[in-house]
């Protein structure tokens, strides 16, 4: 008997960052259609509308030279519209002007995925920690050796970081289609595509910026992730109901009885930065109104403006980030408490 037990091997206990990451893993797995498949199905559309738009472009300009020709700038064009010979005669100011409309169209295209990844992101949070003690789930997973904070950060992490991630990668696959789509145009009608699309544009760098908001994304979402996943805790039925009206109802109360007043505020003072911050953080670039933009523009050159990363970080530097940040915190905790003592019934 001695021997037997003698010759068992120890038990391993796995390390805290190897439950984390499973943690990570059955999140992904679990909402793998929000969080994946999901932008990459919003960045197809876009595409698609995309080509249904160029072909039917080509078929009003198939009509439109049932004559054989075509006039641009007072010059007669045979057989369609040459692109090599028409940009060719453009100035280096509306060559700047043709690079910002590029990166405009860039951006557009690839934007699809972020206002999915709002949506996915708000109704994960929201039913995060409710349909587990709906399905009585809960049961099963707190039989397991995982703790209350490891599981709660585990599903505010998916939230913060590995849904924007992945929507990121899809609005950068939907950007390089979107260049693809246009250079098969370009090289239909005559042109280059390196020199017309590829070299006046700026895809590179956008996508760099892209990435590059992701921190800024997780922490200025923090209000609302904290929020959705305090009420996913809390609220015995209906969450979406408690976590909408509780915010609004309280902008209504402090609107109706100018309770700003009493701290020499505007009503719209609550609205902007409790109201829309618990509910409406999640958007991505819903940070820029505090930002600290650079020189005035227009157009296309005022998105440049905005997506400069100096532009992007500058939000680290102002009070409405770390204050909703420090709030974000408490609530997460709060959700980590209440999964703790939640009667699952």
């Amino acid at each position: 008997m001695n021997a037997i037990t003698q010759s068992r091997a120890p038990v391993a206990v796995a390390h805290a960052t190897h439950k984390f990451r499973l943690l990570l893993r059955r999140e992904f797995w679990e909402h793998k259609g929000g969080f994946l498949w999901a932008p990459l199905v919003a960045g197809g559309i876009s595409l698609l509308l995309t080509a249904m738009a160029v072909i039917v472009g080509e078929f009003a300009a198939r009509r439109a030279l049932a004559d054989g020709k075509l006039q641009v700038d007072g010059e007669v064009m045979i057989n369609g519209l040459d692109l090599g010979q028409l940009t060719g005669k453009l100035d280096a100011g509306q060559m700047r002007d043709l690079a910002n409309g590029i990166d405009l169209s860039l951006l557009m295209a690839s934007g699809w995925p972020f206002i999915v990844l709002a949506f996915v992101v708000f109704f994960y949070c929201l039913g995060a920690l409710y349909d587990d003690r709906k399905d009585r789930s809960v049961l099963f997973w707190k039989s397991l050796p995982l703790s209350d904070r490891d599981t709660v950060l585990s599903k505010a992490a998916s939230a913060l970081l590995v849904a924007p991630v992945l929507a990121t990668a899809a609005a950068l696959a939907t950007m390089l289609g979107f260049l693809l789509l246009l250079s098969v145009v370009v090289l239909f009608h005559g042109g280059n595509p390196i020199a017309l699309l590829w070299g006046p544009g700026s895809p590179l760098k956008l996508a760099a910026q892209l990435a590059a908001s992701i921190p800024v994304y997780a922490l200025w979402a923090l209000p609302t992730a904290g929020w959705l996943l305090l009420c996913s805790a809390w609220a015995k039925s209906k969450p979406f109901l408690w976590a909408i009206m509780i915010p609004v109802f309280a902008g209504i109360f402090v609107s109706w009885f100018d309770l700003m007043q009493v701290f020499d505020l505007e009503s719209g003072w609550f609205w902007k930065n409790i109201v829309a911050r618990a509910l409406l953080s999640i958007a991505p670039g819903s940070w820029i109104d505090v930002a600290r933009i650079g020189p005035s523009a227009s157009g296309p050159e005022a998105i440049h403006n905005l997506l400069d990363l100096r532009t992007t970080y500058s939000v680290l530097l102002t009070p409405q980030l770390w204050i909703g940040a420090g709030a974000g915190v408490a609530m997460i905790l709060g959700a980590i408490r209440l999964r703790r003592w939640r009667d699952e019934g």
